[in-house]
């Protein structure tokens, strides 16, 4: 069966190595439409020109043409083309994206890819594809290849990447698996020091005939998290260990972002938090811990990790912080304190053993939130990783989510 696949690129400076890549995909057996962002001139070769994309800009398609500045012009062509592709995904059954392009127009294309559902194939040929790619890929499962070359011409190199790129989206599009959704999907965060906590949770919910997904809480594991809510793959959320809020106030490089719990209250599923590892802060090699923090408490976790013990003062603020998101919830929502200790670092006699950071933490998040019928604050006298507490979160659950789940 012939399926759709769209191929995008700056036409005005791309348009024969799109085409290349266009021919090699309708080889395989598939239909292609060439999707042009030029924000300069125009293309003959395309299907979708750059004015149709320009015309979804949410400030019209001026915003767009009548710019002088390029970079600003690639900004507002990213903004049309965010809304024009997920709808047409939806309306025209496409089947899978590719994109080529350099710096620019890897920027341009790649927040309307991260729009698009988790599993749809998507794949960026692009010539930063071999340096950070985090800006690009953000949370999703954006494919990235190196161009090696740069996307300017077809030679000896490029028509073998590209070549490979239009058989690697082609083989996305021909070979897709068919998930059963049979077990409800459950999210939730873990860091290694709320490991023991997090796994006695997981094997409980699926005995009980879950699909638990768990995710590591550093920054991008949450953001991933929240999309996949966002996407309805995932049905209730365990949010065990909410260490990101540290790293987004105080600075450390595992931030949860700014809209960190923001899809899960307002899609009002099942949720169930706690305070699991906020009692640290992550950054990087020793030596790259900002001189502002000198005089703090550090553990080097290994040569790339170093943590930091968070101060009562900062515990207050994480509790502010995450109340002033819970309590705009709707849905059922328990919120489960361990008294004894958030993470395998803060029990007594550990290296971040803070009573006092603690209480701040526990107290302010009680005085903080607006508890409700449908959200609730709880204490538990035991450590976070106690089978005790595991139970708890798992009763916790059970209640938050009523009939929900056969």
């Amino acid at each position: 069966m012939r399926k759709i696949i769209y191929a995008l690129a700056t036409m005005d400076t791309k348009a024969d190595e799109l085409c290349f890549v266009a021919d090699a995909i309708r080889n395989t057996g598939h239909d292609v439409v060439l999707v042009d962002l030029s924000t300069r001139g125009s293309a003959e070769q395309t299907d979708k020109t750059a004015e149709t994309v320009a015309a979804s800009h949410p400030d019209g398609p001026d915003v767009v043409q009548k710019q002088t500045d390029r970079g600003q012009a690639v900004t507002e062509m990213a903004a049309a083309l965010r809304v024009w592709l997920p709808a047409q995904i939806h309306d025209n059954q496409v089947a899978g994206v590719i994109a080529i392009g350099g710096s620019g127009g890897t920027a341009l294309v790649a927040p309307a890819f991260q729009a698009l559902p988790i599993g749809f194939p998507k794949l960026i040929v692009s010539t930063v594809a071999s340096g950070n790619t985090q800006p690009y890929v953000g949370h999703s499962d954006i494919t990235m290849m190196y161009s090696v070359v740069d996307v300017a011409g077809l030679n000896s190199v490029s028509r073998r990447v590209l070549s490979n790129a239009a058989h690697a989206i082609a083989g996305m599009v021909a070979h897709t698996s068919d998930v059963p959704d049979v077990r409800p999907a459950l999210g939730m965060t873990m860091f290694g020091v709320t490991t023991p906590c997090v796994d006695l949770v997981r094997e409980q919910l699926a005995s009980k005939g879950f699909d638990p997904l768990v995710f590591h809480a550093t920054g991008t594991g949450g953001q991933a998290m929240e999309k996949l809510v966002a996407d309805g793959l995932i049905r209730g959320v365990l949010d065990i260990t909410t260490t990101e809020v540290a790293d987004e106030v105080v600075g450390g490089i595992m931030p949860g972002g700014p809209r960190r719990f923001d899809t899960i209250i307002e899609r009002g599923i099942p949720y169930v938090l706690s305070l699991g590892a906020l009692d640290m802060v992550n950054f990087g090699a020793r030596e790259t811990v900002p001189e502002r923090f000198a005089e703090r408490q550090f553990l080097v976790h290994n040569p790339q990790v170093t943590l930091m013990r968070t101060t009562a003062e900062e515990n207050q603020q994480f509790a502010k912080w995450i109340t002033a998101k819970i309590n705009r919830s709707t849905a059922p929502l328990e919120i489960l304190i361990p008294e004894q200790g958030v993470s395998m670092l803060d029990k007594a006699g550990a290296a971040f053993y803070d009573p006092e950071a603690d209480r701040c933490l526990f107290e302010t998040l009680e005085q903080e939130v607006v508890q409700t019928d449908e959200r609730r604050v709880t204490r538990h006298a035991c450590h976070i990783n106690d089978t005790a507490f595991a139970e708890a979160l798992l009763a916790a659950f059970e209640r938050v989510c009523g009939n929900q789940f056969p």
